[in-house]
């Protein structure tokens, strides 16, 4: 988001397009997007397997580094659960501290943002 106007930026609001796509394509709860510090995007939705249940944030990021991302600079997911609910560790872990994690609802609409 913009710190001045609170309006999305263009590249976080296409990590919110790619979250739907993804969670919608795969007729799951949730799904994200993040970003690394190349500027290449990964996405996932949430995993829910008898052995393995990963959100969709978990799963991302899971790609991201398995790619080869070194960091992260934003996140997106799109979800029915509020910004609070959200787990930030794995962006932390990938990010650090303070990258932004932009929720939104199933339809796109921005619900807030959570820093890792």
């Amino acid at each position: 988001m913009d710190g001045e106007s609170g309006a999305l930026n263009p590249e976080d609001a296409k990590l919110i397009t790619l979250a739907r796509s993804v969670r919608a394509r795969n007729g799951t709860d949730e799904g994200a997007a993040v970003r690394d510090l190349d500027g290449r995007t990964y996405t996932a939705s949430s995993v829910d397997l008898p052995s393995l249940t990963l959100s969709a944030l978990d799963a991302a990021v899971v790609v991201a580094a398995s790619s080869g991302a070194r960091g992260l600079e934003s996140a997106a997911v799109v979800t029915a659960a509020q910004p609070d609910d959200i787990d930030p560790g794995a962006v932390t872990d990938l990010g650090g501290s303070g990258t932004p994690i932009h929720v939104a609802r199933p339809d796109g609409t921005p619900t807030g943002l959570r820093n890792a």
